[in-house]
């Protein structure tokens, strides 16, 4: 594992970008506007004094390409380097039989149409009438050469001059100076790429107005006109093996330990945003702990494997305070066996704050399904005419009895009916209404049987119909889809293992629960790691918090201002950012912490890389 900043740019890397940001700027008017065909990277790869052949253009441009930014112009250019004279000469050598130095129209032709990217006649003729300075039908090769590199230089030259003129431009600084440029063998251009660039472009060519078009919003990489002084990048390799070693084993005598369990679930909203219940631990006495939290299967059949069984949880413990505000941070889960995460460790008596979380990495919105995916059939009628809920509703109904039956004990609670009303409705049942649903449903001990639950679905639909609307409603908050598939929300279970005392745990609502949860998240973030100073910002740091199982950042902004911190994740390897992106940006008001991203592995078994650059974009 290691973490490191950038190196500064050597002078030989500082005159290369300079050459980069001088051709592009030639074309384009702004780094962030985006290279949107062929043509244009071919233009462009000759204001840097490049010769590139069909061939070099159809390998950096395929046909699944659609746009190219600044940073992949220069790690083109890193590998396609300039065309020397010599190099030029040896190819025009192998065509003069007469070792003259000169070679004859129809010698020229027969190279250029039969050899390399084959020319047309037209083409030929074209370069011929441009080279045969004398009119006597033959090509002096050394003095076309000649004008051939020189025009190369005089395109670079002119590029890098308008750089200079222009003082807004020259002000601009790019990329992110972290390029891990593909090793190749590529060859220089070959002879008919060079001659080809002297046919179609023998002066310096203009900027068309039709290449200034494109919004800079849509570059794959925006950081392209950041200043590399405001820039840091992080770099940390994790091993799939290192995680295996984490494991926490149980304690001695644990079966003997008193044990506690809860159950909830993390659900998607609608803007993207994770929620779920939190609960209160209570501890009567000092005690050792070992407490764990994962997802848990709701599927009776073995052979059907639960799709949120890899979303990752965590569970942070704070102490509760006389206020909300007053609670710190105390611990939080981080080592893991399979899909459970652990914390083993020793409480003092008092009342603690459960916190559970999911890094978003694994449980994300997904796109509604098709129009042409008719809805799964929630309700039909039987032969003697009577409303009933399909077996498929049915067994969703029985997987949400179990996410919403928190203790485990068969039954629903009034408190953990009301969790589940306040999830779908909005509205919670008193206690007359429950002694309403004890009179028509089948109840034990003051508590919802699993068959009662089942009645109460049923009479609503009844009293609609079959109007499955509502049913509808009450699935998707719970993360059901159309096809009655849990895809948005993740149950997970919470065991608490206590030494030598009996703890009490009950879930909590609370309005402040999203901001307890981001309190102590930041905590462990900036409690764990160092802080990294953006270049030239001195009161804006990056926080990057490096666990066995997973990699988060904080920005800290300890200006007056606000500013905007773009991030690139595009040199990662194997790894899934709970942004969802690879090129974001973030906005950070003054004088405030504000998480970035979290980021997973996408395979566990396998290394992960981790090559993150964030630059400063605005500060307003």
């Amino acid at each position: 594992m290691s973490f490191q900043e950038s190196p500064r740019p050597s002078d030989e890397e500082e005159a290369f970008y300079m050459q980069c940001r001088a051709a592009y700027l030639a074309v384009f008017r702004s780094s962030l506007t985006n290279i949107a065909s062929k043509q244009q990277l071919c233009r462009v790869l000759q204001q840097a004094g490049r010769n590139p052949s069909h061939a070099t253009l159809n390998k950096y441009w395929t046909p699944r390409t659609s746009k190219l930014n600044f940073d992949d112009f220069c790690e083109i250019l890193k590998c396609e380097k300039k065309t020397e004279e010599t190099e030029l000469m040896r190819a025009f050598k192998k065509m003069d039989v007469n070792s003259d130095g000169y070679i004859t129209h129809s010698e020229l032709e027969k190279a250029l149409t039969t050899r390399g990217d084959k020319m047309t006649t037209e083409e030929v003729n074209t370069i011929f009438s441009l080279a045969d300075i004398n009119k006597d039908g033959k090509l002096d090769y050394s003095e076309f050469c000649r004008l051939l590199v020189s025009t190369a230089e005089q395109c670079q030259i002119a590029a890098l001059e308008r750089l200079e003129a222009d003082a807004k431009l020259k002000r601009q600084n790019f990329g992110s100076q972290s390029y891990s440029p593909p090793k190749s063998s590529m060859s220089s251009a070959s002879l008919s790429s060079a001659v080809q660039v002297a046919a179609t472009h023998p002066q310096p060519p203009e900027t068309s107005d039709e290449t200034l078009k494109k919004d800079s919003r849509s570059s794959s990489r925006p950081s392209s006109a950041r200043s590399r002084r405001s820039s840091l990048s992080n770099s940390i390799t994790m091993t799939s093996s290192s995680t295996k070693a984490s494991k926490i084993p149980e304690p001695s005598g644990f079966q003997e330990w008193h044990h506690s369990k809860m159950k909830g679930c993390f659900f998607l909203e609608d803007d993207g945003s994770i929620s779920s219940l939190q609960y209160q631990l209570h501890v009567p006495q000092t005690t050792n702990i070992y407490l764990t939290i994962q997802p848990f299967s709701l599927s009776l059949r073995p052979d059907k494997c639960s799709s949120w069984m890899t979303v990752d949880t965590a569970l942070f413990i704070m102490s509760a305070g006389e206020t909300k505000e007053d609670s710190t941070l105390v611990h939080f889960t981080e080592s893991k066996d399979k899909e459970t995460y652990v914390w083993k460790g020793e409480l003092n008596a008092g009342t603690y704050y459960l916190l559970p979380f999911t890094s978003g990495c694994r449980l994300k919105k997904r796109s509604k399904k098709s129009l042409s995916n008719k809805p799964v059939d929630l309700v039909y009628r039987t032969d003697t005419g009577e409303l009933d809920l399909t077996r498929d509703l049915r067994e969703a109904l029985s997987d949400i009895f179990e996410v919403i039956d928190m203790d485990g004990n068969g039954l629903l609670s009034l408190e953990e009916y009301n969790f589940f009303e306040l999830r779908t409705s909005g509205e919670k049942c008193d206690k007359d209404a429950w002694a309403v649903c004890k009179e028509n449903f089948d109840m034990r001990k003051n508590q919802l049987t699993r068959q009662g639950f089942m009645e109460l679905n049923l009479m609503e639909a009844t009293e609609k119909d079959g109007d499955p609307a509502d049913l509808w409603v009450t699935l998707e908050a719970m993360g059901y889809n159309r096809m009655l598939e849990l895809v948005e929300a993740c149950p997970f279970q919470i065991d608490v293992h206590c030494e030598g005392t009996q703890l009490s745990i009950q879930p909590l609502s609370m309005d402040s629960g999203p901001k307890l949860l981001n309190q102590a998240l930041q905590k462990s973030i900036t409690a764990r790691t160092g802080a990294k100073a953006l270049r030239g910002q001195d009161n804006v740091f990056i926080y990057t918090y490096r666990g066995e199982h997973r990699i988060t950042s904080l920005i800290a902004n300890k200006t007056n201002q606000r500013v905007t911190v773009h991030v690139n994740n595009e040199q990662s390897r194997n790894c899934s950012s709970s942004r969802g992106m690879s090129v974001f940006a973030v906005e950070v008001p003054a004088r405030t912490k504000m998480v970035c991203q979290h980021v997973l592995p996408i395979n566990e078994k396998q290394d992960w890389t981790y090559n993150c650059v964030e630059t400063i974009l605005t500060c307003t």
